[in-house]
């Protein structure tokens, strides 16, 4: 199954289940009021199979994607969790996942653009697998974390790498507005399977930027889900950003920076996908910073 957000015609924000011949969307608003809540019904996945092959309420076509989960509570992120990304940086294996936090509001869907801010031209690509918590998670050993993940989607982690290396932290680089891009639609994880020698792929502008696969993880879904389940607690809607492959733009010769005009797809085996276009923000007249 394949669960999504998204605007209808009158922008009204709603969410529901990829009709069974894919060319419409259930709405699914009437057993909750956001994606996230639904996921925290004990027989969402009942409501959701059921209704996967009833008629669709809205063409797809029509619909305007928003991000999977636009309003999660909790989005975390890990650096540095592939081998073959781990290489190109020339860091240390991590003895821990390195986590980092992204806010919601810098999120937006399938199709909308990811926006080069003014103060930087330095807009870097990463295609993710994204994580869906379905289920309240603390101290959870990682088989119990991974039973507890609602679905996958692919995630573009798009950085303004000068503002993440202005200090350690890496937070002011992952939360300029429209740089997370995260869609088009989760699919479950009985659907999806496990996680093995699925291919993630970066294009931008259509020429292949990284190519990788998912068993290349370092801390896998469970791992990382248990991690995290042991200083907070997970619920049902919030995300994992898993890490992206080797490839990106600021470790190439010379560097790849996205620019007004591109095209960036992150694509998973399994799931889609994500295609957004590149815009440019408006000048400033005087950078503070």
């Amino acid at each position: 199954m394949r669960l999504l957000s998204y605007r209808t015609a009158d922008e009204a924000p709603d969410y529901g289940v990829l009709a069974a011949d894919g060319q419409g969307v259930v709405s699914l608003s009437s057993h909750a009021p956001s994606l996230k809540a639904f996921l925290g019904l004990d027989n969402w996945q009942e409501i959701a199979a059921g209704a996967e092959t009833a008629p669709a309420t809205t063409a797809l076509a029509d619909v305007d994607f928003l991000p999977v989960i636009p309003d999660p509570a909790k989005i975390f992120c890990v650096g540095v969790n592939y081998a073959s990304h781990l290489k190109e940086t020339g860091r240390d294996l991590p003895e821990k996942p390195m986590i980092f936090i992204r806010f919601a509001q810098s999120q937006m869907g399938h199709g909308r653009p990811v926006i080069r801010p003014a103060v930087s031209d330095r807009l870097d690509f990463e295609g993710e697998l994204a994580v869906i918590i379905g289920s309240h998670l603390r101290y959870a050993p990682p088989e119990a974390a991974l039973a507890a993940v609602a679905g996958y989607s692919c995630y573009n982690d798009c950085s303004i790498r000068d503002w993440q290396r202005h200090t350690t932290q890496f937070t002011p680089g992952k939360n300029f507005p429209s740089t997370g891009a995260f869609g088009p639609w989760m699919v479950t994880r009985e659907a999806f399977g496990a996680i093995g020698p699925q291919k993630i792929v970066t294009r931008l502008n259509g020429e292949v930027m990284q190519d990788g696969r998912l068993d290349d993880l370092i801390f896998d879904v469970g791992q990382l889900a248990s991690y995290m389940s042991y200083f907070c607690a997970l619920e049902p809607g919030d995300v994992i950003i898993t890490g992206t492959t080797g490839g990106v733009g600021a470790f190439r010769d010379p560097p790849v920076w996205m620019k007004p005009g591109d095209l960036v797809e992150v694509e998973i085996d399994g799931i889609g996908v994500l295609r957004n276009p590149v815009e440019g923000e408006a000048p400033l007249k005087s950078p503070a910073w």
